[in-house]
C-alpha cells in the first residue's frame, strides 16, 4: 500500500474535535431516547397498557434501534470502504440529527392511536442504522490518521461522545423534568428532541471541513491500479469472522453495560424503588462526569500497558462492582445514589475508552470499517436487549435488583474473554498499520 505523511498537529487537532463534536451529538440524539423511554414513551405512547407492560414495550422500542444497527454497519460499513470514511459519516451525522428532531414532532397515542408508536418505532429503527455507522467512522478516521503507539490515548476522544451526549440529553430532560408535570408531558419532553435540528447544522459545518483517512486515500490509490476489493463485508466474514466474535465480546461491556447503568437504572429507580426522576436523573449526570475522567485515564493508561489489558482490568473492575453499585442505589438516599450510579459507570468506562483501538487492530484495512462495524454493532444488539431482560428480570424476582446486578456481571465477564482473546491474537499476528506504518499488513 502507499505511504503517506502524518498530518499536522493542528488538523489532527481539528479532526479529533470533529470525531468528538459528531460523536456527542449522535450519542446526545440516541440517549435522548433511552432517557424518554424511561420516563416518557410509556406513558405517553403505550397508553393502553398497564405500568409494567407500557415500561417493557417502550425498552421493546429502545431495542429496536439496536436491532437496525447491524444494517447500518452493513451499509456504511460498505460506503466507508468503497467511497470513505468521511462520505459515510456525513450521511450517518444528517440521518441521527433529523430523525431525532423528528420525534420531538410525534403526536402522542391519545392523538392518533396506534400510530403513534408505529412512527416511534420507525423512527428509532433510523436511529439504530445511523449509529451503526457513525461509532467505527470517527473511530478509524481518528486512529488513521494518528501514531500507534498514542491509540490508546487518541481512541478514547471519540469515545468521550458518550458521557457528553449522556450530560447533554440528562442534563436536559433535568431541565425540562423541573417543568409541573403536565407541562412535562404535554409539550416539555419534546424540547431536548427539537434541539437535535440546531446541533445537526454545528455537527454538519465540522464533519465537511475533516480530511480524508490517509489509510482510504492510499487504499484508493491502489485499487485505481488493481481494481477495486471484493465486497468488503463478504471479504470480513470470509477472512476475520473468528476475529469479529472476539471483537463482539470485548466491546459488549461498553454499550450494554452502559445502558443497564443508564436507561435501565433509571426506570428501576423511579418505578421500584418510587425514588423522584429528578433525583436519577441527575444520578446519571454525575455518572457521566466520572465516565469523562475515567474514559482520559484509561486511554492514557492504554499507552504504557495496552489497550487490551485496560479493557480486561476494567471489565473485571466491574464485576467486583456491580452488585455494591445496586446495593447502594438501592438505599434510596440521594448522596449513596449517586455514587452507586457513579460507581457502576465508572467501572464499566475503564474498558470503554480504549476498546476502539483493540477492535480496529484486529482488522486489515481492505474491510476494516465493515468489520469493525459489524464486530461492535453486533455487541450493540446484545447489548440492546439488556435494559429490556433486566427489567424482565427484576420483575420476576418482586423488584429486588439482584438479577440486574449478576446480569452486569456476566456482561463484565464475556468482556473479559473478549479483551483477553484479542490480547491473544494481536500478539500472535499483529495489528493494523496506522498512519505512520501503512505498508505493514495485518495477518488475516
Amino acid at each position: 500500500m502507499s505511504t503517506t505523511t502524518k498530518p499536522p498537529v493542528k488538523d489532527i487537532r481539528r479532526l479529533l474535535f470533529a470525531a468528538f463534536s459528531g460523536t456527542a451529538l449522535e450519542w446526545y440524539d440516541y440517549f435522548l431516547y433511552g432517557t424518554a423511554a424511561a420516563l416518557v414513551f410509556n406513558k405517553l405512547f403505550f397508553t393502553d397498557m398497564n405500568a409494567a407492560a407500557g415500561t417493557l414495550a417502550s425498552f421493546g422500542t429502545f431495542a429496536v434501534g439496536f436491532v437496525a444497527r447491524p444494517i447500518g454497519a452493513a451499509i456504511f460499513g460498505h460506503v466507508g470502504d468503497r467511497y470513505g470514511r468521511k462520505v459515510s459519516l456525513i450521511i450517518t451525522v444528517v440521518m441521527m440529527g433529523a430523525t431525532t428532531g423528528c420525534i420531538g414532532l410525534l403526536p402522542t397515542y391519545g392523538t392518533i392511536g396506534i400510530w403513534a408508536p408505529i412512527l416511534l418505532t420507525g423512527l428509532r429503527f433510523v436511529q439504530g442504522i445511523s449509529v451503526g455507522g457513525e461509532w467505527s467512522g470517527a473511530m478509524l478516521l481518528t486512529l488513521e490518521h494518528t501514531p500507534k503507539e498514542k491509540h490508546g490515548s487518541y481512541s478514547s476522544v471519540p469515545q468521550l461522545g458518550s458521557p457528553v451526549g449522556t450530560l447533554m440529553s440528562s442534563g436536559a430532560f433535568a431541565v425540562v423534568g423541573m417543568l409541573p408535570d403536565d407541562a412535562f408531558y404535554s409539550w416539555g419532553w419534546r424540547l431536548p428532541f427539537l434541539a437535535a435540528f440546531p446541533l445537526l447544522g454545528f455537527a454538519l459545518y465540522l464533519r465537511v471541513r475533516i480530511e480524508e483517512s490517509p489509510v482510504f486515500r492510499a487504499m484508493q490509490e491502489d485499487a485505481e491500479r488493481e481494481g477495486p476489493p471484493p465486497a468488503p463485508l463478504v471479504e470480513a466474514f470470509r477472512r476475520t469472522w473468528g476475529r469479529m466474535v472476539v471483537g463482539v465480546g470485548a466491546a459488549l461491556l461498553g454499550v450494554g453495560g452502559f445502558f443497564l447503568m443508564t436507561t435501565f437504572i433509571i426506570s428501576y429507580g423511579t418505578g421500584e424503588l418510587g425514588i423522584d426522576k429528578q433525583t436519577m436523573l441527575n444520578a446519571t449526570v454525575v455518572g457521566a462526569v466520572v465516565e469523562i475522567v475515567v474514559i482520559i485515564a484509561g486511554g492514557r493508561l492504554a499507552d504504557r500497558i495496552g489497550s487490551w489489558r485496560v479493557c480486561a482490568i476494567g471489565a473485571a473492575v466491574t464485576m467486583v462492582a456491580a452488585f455494591p453499585a445496586f446495593w447502594l442505589v438501592d438505599t434510596k438516599q440521594t448522596p449513596l445514589v449517586y455514587l452507586g450510579v457513579a460507581l457502576g459507570i465508572g467501572a464499566l468506562s475503564i474498558p470503554y475508552g480504549p476498546i476502539g483501538a483493540v477492535v480496529a487492530s484486529l482488522f486489515p484495512e481492505e474491510f476494516r470499517y465493515s468489520a469493525v462495524a459489524m464486530s461492535y454493532n453486533l455487541a450493540g444488539v446484545l447489548g440492546g436487549f439488556i435494559p429490556l431482560i433486566a427489567a424482565s428480570v427484576t420483575g420476576a424476582a418482586g423488584g429486588a435488583s439482584w438479577g440486574a446486578a449478576l446480569l452486569l456481571v456476566v456482561v463484565a465477564a464475556c468482556t473479559v474473554g473478549g479483551s483477553v482473546a484479542a490480547g491473544t491474537v494481536l500478539r500472535r499476528h499483529g495489528s493494523l498499520p496506522s498512519s505512520d506504518t501503512l505498508n505493514a499488513k495485518v495477518a488475516a
